[in-house]
């Protein structure tokens, strides 16, 4: 089958090793020349048989909204696009329905694998019209894990990304926890390999988990991971998890605390706990640190 892929980054690039070798036809465009097979969009959708599908893999927000706009009005009626970026569910029901004025099909879908899913497959999670689905199916099985996991069809236009935003909300509150975890053995008197007992979960353990791997490999490559600065960045995904948890009054305690936590992490001088040590120093004459 053929596609079109629109950015070549740390995923989309290796999305595209894992297609043609699974024996695919890709045509890439990307910004940087060294990693394009193609000059322009226009030229991208001239190198594709219809009816085309073509899949963004391209930062959310404006970027990928120009990118739909472009692709508009280069495709014709029975084409499909998917948006695989980490897009806000609520961007993609206005997204097809301008796309549907114009007979192009619009899927959303949730891609998780990161810089491993060349080799061990991506999750995906997709949403739109089961035609549509059906268009970019052969895709969608390449891309994916060997096996009976790794796909689904979530559901209507925006279940895809949905799905992924939880997901990434999931993965916030099992980082949280991980990391937790470590602090208190590294901070323990009885405790004298703490790398090992890490490693020691990775088997038999029921904590087991492909991100306690990535832990044990981090610890590997620097067991007091010294050369790492405490500073975790949050990408959207886990705000508006939290935002959908305060709208459906699901008490999302775990993912809530874990992204107030990579909150924390950026600020080297906690106004908020200045203002308790001034507190405590007022009512119970508490010391405290200049």
């Amino acid at each position: 089958m053929q596609l079109g892929l629109i950015g070549l980054g740390r995923m989309g690039g290796n999305m595209r090793d894992r297609l043609r070798a699974a024996g695919h036809e890709v045509v890439g465009f990307d910004h940087h020349p060294d990693v394009t097979d193609v000059a322009s969009l226009e030229e991208l959708v001239s190198k594709l048989a219809a009816p085309r599908v073509v899949w963004t893999m391209v930062p959310a927000g404006q970027i990928t909204e120009d990118t739909i706009n472009e692709l508009a009005g280069l495709l014709s009626e029975g084409d499909v696009i998917v948006d695989g970026g980490n897009s806000k569910f609520t961007d993609d029901g206005p997204r097809a329905e301008r796309l549907a004025v114009k007979g192009i099909g619009y899927l959303d879908c949730g891609v998780s694998g990161g810089v491993w899913g060349a080799t061990n497959g991506y999750a995906l999670m997709v949403g739109g019209d089961a035609d549509n689905v059906a268009k970019a199916q052969p895709i969608f099985d390449a891309l994916k894990p060997a096996g009976p996991y790794g796909f689904a069809h979530a559901g209507q236009v925006g279940s895809g990304h949905y799905s992924k935003m939880i997901h990434n909300g999931i993965e916030y509150a099992m980082m949280q926890s991980y990391a937790e975890g470590y602090e208190i053995l590294k901070a323990a008197e009885l405790v004298d390999d703490v790398p090992a007992v890490i490693k020691s979960w990775r088997e038999g353990s029921v904590v087991k988990s492909w991100l306690l791997d990535l832990l044990d490999r981090a610890l590997d490559e620097d067991p007091e991971l010294a050369n790492i600065r405490g500073y975790a960045e949050d990408t959207g995904e886990g705000r508006w998890t939290v935002d959908e948890a305060v709208r459906l009054a699901v008490p999302a305690n775990a993912i809530a605390a874990s992204l107030f936590a990579r909150f924390q992490s950026r600020q080297e001088d906690s106004p908020a706990m200045k203002a308790i040590a001034a507190l405590r120093n007022q009512f119970g004459g508490h010391a405290v640190k200049r």
